[in-house]
This record gives C-alpha cells, structure tokens and sequence, in this order.
C-alpha cells in the first residue's frame, strides 16, 4: 500500500498538483457562468449638483435603457440602480440645456461593459425657483331638498403655500379641494379634505387637512 502511494500518488506530486490547478483554472474560464453575455436595462437618471435655486421644469424626465455586457453569473447577480445614469448639473442656468448621455455617465460594476445607452441624449428645461400663496378653492357636490341652496362656503385655511419652477406656479390661480359631497345638508356643516394643484410641477409646501363649511339655506317662496 505504501509503494502504491509513493509511487501514483507522491510521485511528482508537483507537477499534479500544478496540472490540478491549471484543470481547475480551465474549468472557470470556460464555465457557463463566465461566459459573456448581455442585457438590456432600463435605469434612471440621477441628477447631482443641481443649483439650489433651480428647479427641473421638464414634465417628463426621460429613463435611459443601458445596454450591459460581462459575465452571466455577474449579470444575473445585478440589483436595482447598480447599473444608472448620473448628470452633473453644477453651473446650469435658467432655460433649456442638452447633456450628452454616453457610457462615460453610466455607473456599472466594474466587470461589466457599457455597449449602448439610449437616448444618446437628454433635452431638460431649467427654471427659477418660486414660492407663493394661492387661495383655496373648495369643490362641493351633491343634491340638495327642494327648496334649499348653497349659499355660503369657507376653506379653513384659505390659502396654501405653492412651490415649483416660476413658470409654472406664477400661472396657478388657486388650488383645489378634493370634492365634497354635501348632499341633504340642511344649515351648516363642516368637511375635512384634502387640497391640491393640477399642475404635476408643482407642489404644495406643507401639505394640511382643509376644513370647508358648507352653509345652505332655504330659498325665497316664489309664489309669495
């Protein structure tokens, strides 16, 4: 037993053990997970540097679909935003601007390889900041008796601060409750609500409940 061991096992034990290493090597480089292939993602595109007076005034900010290519067992390994497109938007001033979207934005582990971006490019309007109020408009619905009417309704607040590009909130002329629905009230009665603005740029800055009062009363008697 001993001389079978010296003698298939130990003897140039080095040079097995070199050829093992070499075999196992081999094995790596032609597994399937090795193998090059490639995938289409789409990713966002994350803005740095954006001037703290500036707003994006652009309604749509367009996704880059990212063409990637490396390892199987890399690719499959990917998680959400490891593979994104980044603009710098240090020094942009108000009005439209076009970035050129190439692989040098792109940020992707380092095993992978950036073989397409699309677009090549993105167009974005840039726009001052402004913030102001606009007073609260209060929507009321519903059927009422016979006889009665609306004749009175009150937003609490009144008004709410606005945000967004100047354009924008500059052509804002009030905000908007959610609608309430007053059917059979009869005298007063109050309704909590929520209140926005159509615009999608713009924002309300401290989002509140509204309280809005609905008074109705009964109409004059015509017929007297």
């Amino acid at each position: 037993m001993i001389s079978f061991i010296r003698k298939y096992v130990i003897h140039n034990i080095g040079l097995k053990l070199l050829s093992l290493i070499l075999a196992t090597g081999l094995w790596v480089m032609v597994s399937p997970d090795q193998e090059p292939s490639e995938v289409a993602v789409r990713a966002p595109i994350v803005f740095r540097g954006v001037p703290a007076h500036l707003e994006i005034s652009s309604e749509v900010i367009p996704e880059a679909q990212i063409r990637v290519r490396g390892p199987e067992r890399v690719l499959r390994q990917l998680r959400a935003n490891d593979v994104h497109a980044e603009l710098d938007l240090s020094g942009v001033q108000p009005g439209d601007r076009t970035f050129d979207l190439t692989a040098h934005e792109i940020l992707h582990p380092r095993d992978l390889k950036v073989m397409q971006v699309v677009p090549g490019q993105v167009h974005l309007s840039f726009d001052t900041r402004m913030t102001r109020q606009v007073p609260i408009s209060p929507r009321v619905i519903g059927n009422f008796l016979p006889g009665e009417e609306i004749t009175q309704i009150t937003a609490d607040p009144a008004a709410i601060s606005i945000t967004g590009p100047s354009h924008h909130v500059a052509s804002v002329e009030s905000a908007t409750t959610d609608p309430v629905d007053a059917s059979g009230v009869t005298g007063k009665m109050t309704f909590t609500t929520n209140v926005y603005v159509s615009d999608p740029l713009v924002q309300v800055v401290q989002p509140t409940a509204i309280h809005v009062t609905v008074y109705v009363t009964k109409t004059a008697d015509e017929s007297h």
